[in-house]
């Protein structure tokens, strides 16, 4: 396990005295052990693939948005259930790590106003409606293959063929801290996100990503992350094209065998007068991400 834990210099002059002071505090319920823990735990966190492995994960995401534009309300929803699979290829002697990302299975919904609700299940054996058919197509095929290292960090990307989504987090893995984490200790990454003014001017939102070690418990670090923007949004508009990127979530990272084991975002945003005083935006979201065991079922891979 690669938290160390490391006793600051005795307060006691014997080995009587401190016996005699950790019986005395469990006398008093005294929460001795969590000081203890608080001051002298550091977590030192890092990806350990091994080549020849699969990773899958059960991904869900669920999203409300609700516009009005000229007095009219248009409601929207969506639902995705997919399994992605890493597939691990090759582990260097500086020790980055290269994986094939594919999706293995996928059930969707999408409704859109008042129009009939169109669903579809990869399992099902029909053929994907319209609106689905790009994703139907790259079940089972590489999307892109990811070169990264130990702290998560992309190295390289190849035949990258999917659809860019980013959902708050920056990237597909989670960055890790340069060294050590007590608890409490936080760590941060910068990115950039993209939006267009009233006046169509490109221009870039700087935001970072902040990080804080909540909790180590039998060798699970849980993490918590929130997205900060430091460029400031001056404009509804502006606001309504980054709110789906920023993000609020809990991330849990299994320390010995150095992989994520679970992920979950929440989005509960409203924008007012992003296209006239009385337009208004509703976006209410949410991604949780599963570490599974097995195959769910057989891929095709081509």
């Amino acid at each position: 396990m690669s938290c160390v834990f490391a006793t600051r210099p005795a307060r006691f002059h014997s080995s009587l005295a401190v016996r005699t002071a950790v019986l005395v505090g469990l006398f008093f319920f005294s929460p001795l052990s969590a000081l203890l823990a608080e001051d002298a735990t550091q977590c030192l966190m890092r990806y350990k693939l091994q080549a020849g492995e699969e990773l899958r994960f059960r991904v869900e995401h669920l999203a409300n948005t609700k516009t009005r534009l000229d007095n009219a309300d248009t409601t929207s929803s969506v639902r995705t259930v997919s399994t992605k699979v890493w597939r691990v290829t090759d582990v260097n002697d500086e020790g980055e790590m290269t994986f094939e990302h594919f999706i293995e299975s996928v059930e969707m919904s999408q409704k859109n106003g008042d129009a009939d609700e169109i669903l579809w299940s990869s399992d099902s054996g029909e053929e994907a409606p319209r609106a689905f058919r790009g994703i139907a197509e790259q079940l089972g095929k590489t999307i892109s293959t990811i070169r990264i290292n130990d702290q998560g960090q992309e190295r390289e990307r190849l035949n990258d063929k999917g659809t860019k989504t980013d959902l708050g987090m920056g990237g597909i893995t989670v960055p890790l801290p340069e060294g050590p984490v007590k608890l409490g200790g936080q760590w941060s990454v910068p990115r950039q996100i993209r939006v267009r003014t009233e006046d169509g001017v490109v221009q870039m939102i700087k935001i970072r990503e902040l990080y804080t070690l909540e909790k180590l418990s039998a060798g699970v670090a849980t993490i918590s992350v929130r997205s900060e923007p430091l460029t400031p949004i001056e404009t509804p508009k502006i606001k309504s094209q980054v709110v789906q990127q920023l993000s609020n979530g809990t991330v849990r990272f299994d320390v010995d065998a150095g992989r994520t084991l679970s992920k979950q975002l929440d989005w509960d945003e409203t924008v007012v007068g992003f296209h006239g005083a009385d337009s208004m935006m509703e976006y209410r979201a949410r991604l949780t991400e599963k570490a599974i065991d097995g195959p769910t079922r057989t891929a095709t891979r081509r």
